[in-house]
């Protein structure tokens, strides 16, 4: 049987919500984070020696990094529900979006999460503006400008289609899902990007989505100061 290890707020929940979808019989291994440092446990190492979430095991196997899970389970376990057929527009929209969530928009979210820890990290007073001041020109000069960018080129995505890969559903709405809650928390995503912020309902209130929740248990990302905590 597939065993999900489960850090509390991570990618992994998008891991749960995918096996919901295919009917796949799973188990849940849960970790909590460092309530110091917000790290994974050291228990992780144990399972992977990045010690990271997501990962799976499944059998005799160990795979881990969300595109390479989401992947491994298409191949293993979807009967062409959620995986557009070889050769087709839709197919190689697929291809895309399930590594650009990681590749391209992730980095952002995380540079973004990183300046603002910066930006409130406990330091001497006269040092706090320095600090902001650093954090600010990284804003200006990279950040926002391609936060911006990013935003505005899938919105345009969506506007065109109801999924990211057309009209269908498909696993890389799945793995696009962590990086747009984490954009929902640092963005205005329904006063600028309306069908972003759509996507973000409509997937909310899929059966399977509800039904990870209530397995995985807390996932902050779904919205600081929304009330969805």
């Amino acid at each position: 049987m597939i065993t999900v290890h489960h850090l509390e707020n991570s990618r992994s929940q998008r891991i749960l919500w995918l096996l919901e979808e295919l009917g796949t019989d799973y188990q849940i291994k849960r970790y909590g984070r460092d309530k110091q440092t917000g790290l994974a446990p050291p228990e992780l190492k144990d399972v992977h020696p990045l010690g990271k979430a997501p990962v799976i095991t499944d059998g005799g196997q160990t795979v881990a990094e969300s595109g390479a899970i989401i992947e491994y389970l298409m191949y293993e376990y979807d009967d062409g529900r959620l995986r557009p057929t070889e050769g087709t527009d839709e197919r190689l929209a697929y291809n895309y979006w399930l590594h650009y969530s990681e590749g391209t928009f992730a980095p952002l979210m995380i540079l973004s999460l990183v300046l603002a820890r910066i930006e409130e990290a406990p330091m001497p007073f006269f040092l706090r503006p320095v600090a902001k001041g650093i954090a600010q020109k990284v804003r200006d000069a990279y950040l926002d400008a391609n936060v911006t960018r990013n935003l505005e080129f899938m919105e345009s995505t969506l506007r065109g289609s109801r999924w990211f890969c057309g009209d269908t559903f498909t696993a890389a709405d799945v793995q696009m899902s962590f990086a747009l809650e984490a954009a929902e928390v640092r963005s205005d995503l329904a006063g600028g990007y309306p069908h972003l912020a759509s996507f973000l309902e409509t997937i909310r209130a899929r059966p399977a989505y509800r039904r990870a929740l209530d397995k995985g248990g807390h996932y902050e990302l779904m919205g600081a100061g929304r009330g969805r905590q």
